[in-house]
């Protein structure tokens, strides 16, 4: 009764039958002459049982009416009793020869019925085929809700179905990304460029919010959004990842800490050495302090990127390196370029000038 109520509030969401098969077995069938063992005997019996008539309770009319209306197959199989040498013997141990030639000969029937590759179907929930992947979603969902000592409410079921649902098309989606991504910047990848990375991102980022879209899933439009607002954030993290590893494959960008404290070096060496020329002791001191630090700092980063021992100091000067980078050196760079394109178009343009003002010279001595 439990899983027909469940089944019937998950037919007022997804509108088809919920359930795939059903098959009742019957062990220890002693009325052979009524129904016969097997399949053709299960049927009838099945029949008979699941009719509705007008003298039952409306509670037995329902179950009925559900397990109709939520399996989209309805089986029964009747299996004779073992014997009583199965039944009586404390010290039966599974021998062939102590068991019924009855019982033996409807279970060489049984066994192929549910097992044989033909019988067997592609299980499905809401419509869709169920993977391994989703399968594991499915487990983690239920175990929450059967932890308890009492049976759950058919809505807690259908909650966490829909929750199931929805977080294995949100594994499927990623899974694509991640697929996607592996094939422009993997591991045996070369170097990309981080404008032609970004767009890759943004193509599979909406390859994978349109998979996870076109999924059947339960729970409606806005206790799906939540999932999908989860994708988008579980990608952007997937594409942080993707772009460290990136970095990582160029060399410039790998040699951007040890550059970093060489022309921190550079310079405290330049200014301690004027500086003390001047007189500016305190200043210079100051400096060669400087210059002691960072030349302290790239003999340590050398060594943990050698040894691959004390990753967190190494990890840390990279950071500090980096922001001496982005906040000193790069914007200093920036400005002696553009000084530097700026003084080149000026001179292009005065020799411009000046070969045309030669030009009409000669035009009028001519």
């Amino acid at each position: 009764q439990l899983f027909t109520e469940y089944g019937r509030l998950a037919m007022e969401e997804i509108y088809q039958k919920p359930f795939q098969t059903l098959m009742f077995l019957i062990r220890d069938w002693s009325y052979p002459y009524e129904h016969a063992y097997g399949l053709e005997g299960g049927r009838k019996f099945l029949e008979k049982r699941l009719q509705v008539k007008q003298n039952q309770h409306e509670e037995l009319q329902n179950v009925r009416k559900h397990i109709h209306s939520c399996f989209s197959n309805l089986g029964c199989f009747l299996l004779p009793h073992p014997g009583l040498k199965v039944a009586t013997n404390p010290n039966f141990d599974g021998r062939l020869n102590d068991i019924d030639e009855d019982f033996k000969k409807e279970l060489r029937n049984l066994v192929p019925l549910l097992l044989a590759p033909e019988n067997l179907v592609e299980k499905e929930i809401s419509g869709s085929k169920v993977t391994c992947r989703d399968l594991v979603e499915y487990f983690k969902a239920y175990i929450k809700i059967y932890q308890g000592e009492e049976l759950p409410h058919p809505k807690s079921m259908l909650q966490a179905t829909a929750e199931a649902n929805n977080l294995a098309a949100v594994a499927g989606a990623k899974d694509l990304y991640s697929k996607g991504m592996e094939q422009v910047c993997g591991g045996d990848k070369p170097y990309i460029a981080p404008s032609d990375l970004e767009r890759k991102h943004q193509d599979f980022r909406e390859s994978a919010v349109r998979q996870f879209r076109s999924v059947k899933k339960m729970g409606g439009e806005e206790f799906c959004r939540r999932y999908q607002e989860q994708l988008e954030v579980e990608i952007d993290e997937i594409y942080a990842n993707f772009v460290k590893h990136n970095d990582g494959k160029n060399i410039f960008y790998a040699a951007r800490t040890p550059a970093t404290l060489f022309a921190v070096m550079f310079a405290m060496y330049i200014t301690s050495g004027l500086t003390g020329f001047l007189g500016m002791n305190s200043i210079a001191t100051l400096c060669n302090l400087v210059l002691g630090m960072a030349l302290i700092s790239f003999c340590t980063w050398a060594y943990v990127k050698y040894s691959g021992e004390f990753r967190e100091i190494g990890t840390a000067i990279d950071q500090i390196a980096e922001a001496i980078w982005e906040q000193v050196l790069k914007p200093m760079s920036d400005n002696l370029m553009e000084d530097h394109m700026r003084q080149s178009v000026k001179n292009s343009i005065k020799a411009g000038l000046t070969e045309q003002v030669s030009h009409h010279a000669r035009l009028k001595t001519d």
